[in-house]
């Protein structure tokens, strides 16, 4: 976890002088214990008036500068968790997005956001606490025990006994607890995944009315999850009885022999009051100790799963990687002999070898899982390739920054997303200095214009979160225009006509074929035949293999898992459109 200590470093300050006045409101306090014993050794016993007034006025002082010095400490302290927790959020946040989608698929949405949102809040709880308490309890413990023994040496092995015993007891709370913190981290994820999960798709639990399942289910991990914390509960319930058992009998005993030697004249009663004064003050903190070993345990848990996050390398970097120069006349896309399987699985795709120019239209067919989508993820590197060897304008892919590579793809994948934000924001992703005329070419393009002018605010409408404001339809020629905006080299539409009617999914292709610049190529996955019938290429895919590379005329000949595909959907319904494109 050493990882996170230096987001603290902006904030030494607060962090060193929070805990130097939380120490001298400590001081004050073991002070305190000594001016009572004056003025009951001294005032009251010589009924000295003025000594006790004066004595009052210095107690008086001593918490006035106490309350002081501990808001000053308060203060600081929430400056420095509240900045550090910024500090960890913000660079986890960037360091989330850097990742590979190896590393997303490995931890899991919901894991991320747990890290990021209640392990953060956790680690930020513990940085204060460390500085409003870490300090002044353990001082306070060992201050009253050297006071006690400066004090009274002859009665002072009480102190010497208790300290000890009270530590064996954290000693085993902590081995119990700190564990079971950790494994409560991942219970919490899950809960996280199934309310996101039910969430997202409350309209398709409704529809197959399976509430009561999907309940049974979130309930099913919250009482796992609240049986963990139970036990975990029990245990740390033992921690103030256990603890105040041993201050209480320390307390007995301080009594016992403390009255025993004021009986024979050796101890005054202030120092007796004194004793029970520093007794009190170990227990209150030692309280305080028991709680910030629960608290500290929660966040050392919270720390190690932020830091394992922060710790894990992307799988796929353009770290080194300068812009690159196209090789003339080389295909747009050269697939040689590329397989890939994900997070050490089966292979997803096997020995796909194909080359592709520039201006070509390619598409892709498949059943589910076929490994349609594998491949339109490899070319913006989302994942790298297992084997083989993978080219864009004749370069490596592995060779190409980010940015350019990326620069070059328009995706618009199968999940038709839009921020939250408007219209024009959203058309400015791939071109963030596009201009209204392009924004409205791309609009026309992906047959999406009319609806948008159609809208009061025009191109400044409000885009709800996801585009829920917006029809399936309208959401997928949003996103086609997106990546439409700018023109990019490679477009590649994953699926993303399925919410189309026919004849828009017509208009769109033909609108695509006629106004993109001749050197586009085109990458277009769908379900339907009628959609790729009239590409350059089409390639269909099986159980992660291409069973069939080449034109529709030769597939159907060739390749019978094409046919099967194309013979089944004629007999739909949509036959009369596949027709008239004829």
């Amino acid at each position: 976890m050493s990882n996170l200590y230096k987001y603290l470093k902006k904030y030494k300050k607060q962090f060193i002088l929070g805990p130097t006045f939380k120490l001298f409101e400590a001081i004050f306090e073991l002070i305190v214990p000594v001016v009572m014993a004056k003025i009951i050794d001294v005032g009251i016993a010589e009924k000295d008036t003025k000594y006790i007034l004066v004595m009052g006025g210095v107690l008086v002082l001593l918490a006035v500068v106490g309350l002081a010095s501990a808001l000053v400490c308060q203060y600081l302290a929430t400056v420095c968790s509240q900045g550090f927790g910024t500090e960890v959020r913000s660079v986890l946040f960037d360091h989330i997005n850097s990742l590979s989608m190896n590393e997303m698929d490995r931890f899991g949405v919901s894991s991320m956001v747990t890290r990021f949102n209640s392990d953060i809040n956790q680690m930020q709880l513990g940085v204060a606490m460390l500085i409003r308490l870490a300090i002044r309890a353990p001082f306070l413990v060992i201050g009253a025990t050297v006071s006690a023994i400066i004090l009274k040496p002859s009665i002072s092995w009480i102190f010497l006994v208790t300290a000890p015993l009270v530590a064996v007891v954290l000693y085993f709370i902590m081995s119990k607890t700190i564990p079971v913190y950790t494994k409560n981290q991942a219970k919490l994820d899950k809960i996280t995944s199934i309310a996101r999960e039910n969430f997202s798709g409350m309209r398709v639990v409704r529809a197959f009315t399976e509430q009561e399942r999907e309940q049974e289910r979130f309930e099913k991990s919250t009482e796992q999850y609240a049986r963990s914390v139970i036990a975990i509960g029990k245990v740390s319930a033992l921690l103030n009885p256990l603890t105040f058992l041993i201050i209480n009998l320390a307390m007995v005993a301080i009594l016992y022999f403390g009255g025993t030697k004021i009986n024979v004249k050796s101890m005054t009663q202030g120092e007796l009051i004194a004793f029970i004064n520093y007794m009190t003050q170990i227990s209150l903190a030692l309280v305080v100790v028991a709680n910030m070993v629960v608290l500290f345990s929660k966040s050392y848990a919270s720390a190690k799963r932020v830091s394992e996050l922060l710790a894990t390398e992307p799988a796929v970097t353009d770290e080194g990687n300068t812009e690159v120069t196209p090789v003339e006349g080389a295909p747009a896309i050269s697939f040689n002999n590329v397989s890939f399987r994900y997070n050490n699985g089966g292979l997803a795709l096997k020995n796909l070898s194909v080359d592709i120019m520039r201006g070509q239209t390619v598409g892709i067919i498949g059943g589910t899982g076929s490994g349609k989508s594998t491949i339109i993820n490899l070319l913006p590197r989302f994942y790298d390739i297992s084997q083989g060897e993978l080219k864009i304008d004749g370069v490596d892919i592995k060779k190409y920054p980010f940015k350019q590579l990326r620069g070059k793809i328009g995706l618009v994948p199968q999940q038709s997303l839009l921020f939250a934000g408007t219209i024009r924001s959203n058309m400015l992703w791939q071109k963030p200095d596009a201009t209204d005329e392009e924004i409205q070419e791309a609009l026309k393009i992906a047959q999406a214009y009319d609806f948008v002018m159609q809208k009061k605010d025009r191109l400044d409408c409000v885009v709800q979160q996801k585009g829920k404001n917006f029809s399936g339809g309208q959401r997928q020629r949003l996103c086609i225009a997106r990546a439409l905006v700018g023109k990019p080299e490679i477009l590649i539409l994953d699926d993303s006509m399925s919410a189309l009617d026919f004849a828009t999914d017509l208009a769109l292709r033909r609108a695509i074929n006629k106004s993109l610049p001749a050197d586009t190529t085109k990458i277009i996955i769908s379900q339907r035949a009628t959609s790729i019938k009239s590409a350059d290429i089409i390639i269909v895919m099986d159980k992660g293999e291409p069973v069939g590379i080449g034109k529709h005329a030769q597939l159907l000949k060739s390749c019978e898992v094409y046919r099967e595909i194309f013979e089944s959907q004629q007999k739909a319904p949509h036959e009369k459109e596949v027709k008239n494109e004829k």
